[in-house]
C-alpha cells in the first residue's frame, strides 16, 4: 500500500494547491502506474498523450513488455466529481466502443 500512499500524497498535495490544470496530474498517474506495475511483476511502457489512433486520442496508451498494447485511459481534472456527463459523450462511447481495455477516470 506504500505506493498508493505515497501517490495519494503527491496527488492531494498537488490538487490541494487549486491552481492545476488536467494535464498537471499526468505525471503523478503515470508514475503510480509504472511503480505498482512493477510491485506487481509487471513491467509497463506508458505513453501519455500518445499519437492520435482512428478512434481518437486517449491521454495515456499502456503496453506490456512485450509493446503489445494492454489499454488505454482518459483522465480528467479530479475536481470533476462525476463522470457520468463525460461517460456519455460521443467521444467515449467511441473509445469504449474502440479500445476493448479503456478506464475513465477522474485522477
Amino acid at each position: 500500500m506504500e505506493i498508493l500512499e505515497q501517490y495519494l500524497k503527491i496527488f492531494f498535495n498537488k490538487l490541494n494547491k487549486g491552481n492545476s490544470r488536467e494535464e498537471s496530474f499526468y505525471v503523478i498517474l503515470e508514475h503510480f502506474l509504472k511503480e505498482y506495475g512493477e510491485s506487481i511483476g509487471k513491467k509497463t511502457d506508458i505513453t501519455t498523450l500518445p499519437k492520435k489512433t482512428d478512434a481518437g486520442n486517449p491521454d495515456f496508451r499502456i503496453r506490456d513488455y512485450k509493446s503489445k498494447i494492454t489499454g488505454y485511459i482518459e483522465a480528467k481534472h479530479p475536481n470533476i466529481k462525476s463522470l457520468d456527463f463525460i461517460g456519455n459523450s460521443e467521444q467515449v462511447q467511441i473509445y469504449m466502443e474502440a479500445f476493448p481495455n479503456f478506464i475513465l477516470a477522474n485522477q
